[in-house]
């Protein structure tokens, strides 16, 4: 049974790193790419409310959207940093 839940394991993570698939330093720079279109928005947005070409409602939008993408961020470097911490504490 031991051996079934191992050879099952193995299938899995196969997948996950099998030629082909995008690899996970792509994806960090998708979605810091994606970020950094995300801050120039909102601040395109507000030169613009500042100006009266963007209305307050659309601003308030945006502003609400780029906050849950900093809040995303946040997140993501919380965990970056405390497995980078659980290593530090890992004996050699």
């Amino acid at each position: 049974m031991l051996t079934l839940n191992a050879a099952n394991a193995y299938s899995a993570a196969r997948s996950a790193v099998a030629p082909g698939q995008p690899d996970a330093a792509a994806k960090v720079g998708d979605a810091a790419e994606g970020f950094a279109q995300e801050m120039a928005r909102i601040d395109s947005a507000a030169t613009g409310a500042m100006t009266g070409q963007v209305e307050t409602h659309q601003l308030v939008q945006t502003i609400a959207e780029t906050q849950l993408a900093m809040e995303t961020v946040v997140a993501i470097r919380d965990k970056v940093v405390e497995a980078y911490q659980e290593i530090l504490r890992m004996p050699v």
